[in-house]
């Protein structure tokens, strides 16, 4: 009897500890394959969970099993349908006006970090685009460059007429700058798009050459112009934070900030350097790294793009806080 007793108890511990774990759910619009998976996702939930004994994890719905639409990756996590989300500001830059100036070409050196510049920048500039969310990561891309299908950029005239993606409303101005016709489109359709010749290339970072397989579809990468970054977010609903119990908070907060944003962005550049190598020794790519001077001629033909927006959004001090000025 006693020994029932026992076991019953120990059943009940069980199911008491069963209910007051929580799982907190990340939607992930990419295959499970895709870097942010074991640069964010994975150790977000390792940290968070070491440091509450399981009573909160973090857990990858992948390929878009919570939404597929990589726009709608914000608005997910404001209404709740998702715990968490990563996301890209350029699908939504209306509501991001100063953090989409991290994208901006020449806005941050070539030599900083993007996930300095962007924290930096969010408590006095950047905080108010969130609203709704708790950031728990964010960072650029590696430096964008030329991804093109049969065509070779040396410098911005051989743009003329060629159609090139864009993510957002800010490189679009920035590839009429520079003479190219500009689509915008989500990184998951550009590798159809290049295939079937909607778009002669694409403006991104060289991780997208694994990440979404361009490299099996583009034959030409010029290296070298400042045309700017991506800028990334991950972010949680802010009410969902606030019901935590404060240890499951303070596990959150440790686990995430720049912390979380330096690993998204040192995988994001170690990915495109391997991608670019594996371009480089494919044999069957036309690589191009442009001299200063060459480069010079990509920063001269969108500086008044630049000084435009930034004037446009009131993002001097924004800009000058990405920069460390």
């Amino acid at each position: 009897m006693k020994l029932n007793h026992v076991f019953a108890g120990a059943a009940l511990a069980l199911s008491a500890t069963a209910v007051q774990a929580e799982e907190l759910k990340f939607a992930n619009f990419t295959p499970p394959f895709h870097t942010i998976n074991a640069s964010v996702i994975e150790p977000l939930n390792e940290k968070v969970s070491a440091a509450t004994d399981g009573a909160l994890t973090v857990r990858g719905y992948h390929g878009g099993e919570l939404g597929a639409g990589p726009a709608e990756q914000y608005v997910r996590v404001v209404q709740g349908a998702a715990d968490m989300a990563w996301g890209l500001p350029g699908y939504t830059s209306s509501q991001f006006p100063k953090t989409m100036i991290a994208e901006l070409p020449n806005a941050i050196p070539l030599d900083k970090p993007g996930y300095e510049a962007l924290w930096t920048a969010y408590d006095d500039h950047l905080a108010s685009e969130f609203p709704g969310t708790k950031p728990l990561a964010l960072w650029t891309s590696e430096p964008n460059i030329f991804i093109m299908k049969d065509h070779d950029i040396r410098s911005p005239e051989d743009l003329a007429g060629l159609k090139v993606r864009v993510a957002g409303a800010t490189a679009a101005d920035v590839a009429e700058a520079l003479g190219a016709t500009p689509v915008q489109m989500p990184i998951n359709q550009v590798y159809n798009a290049l295939q079937t010749g909607l778009i002669d290339g694409v403006i991104t970072g060289a991780s997208t050459l694994s990440d979404f397989k361009l490299d099996e579809v583009a034959n030409s990468y010029t290296i070298g112009a400042n045309l700017g970054r991506l800028a990334f977010y991950t972010v949680m609903t802010q009410s969902k934070y606030d019901a935590l119990p404060e240890d499951q908070r303070a596990a959150l907060d440790e686990a995430s900030g720049m912390s979380l944003s330096k690993s998204a962005e040192d995988a994001w550049n170690a990915t495109a350097d391997a991608a670019l190598q594996a371009a480089r020794d494919a044999g069957d790519n036309t690589v191009i790294d442009l001299s200063e001077e060459e480069a010079k001629a990509f920063a001269d033909a969108v500086e008044t793009v630049v000084d435009s927006y930034v004037a446009e959004v009131g993002g001097e001090d924004a800009l000058a806080a990405m920069r460390g000025e």
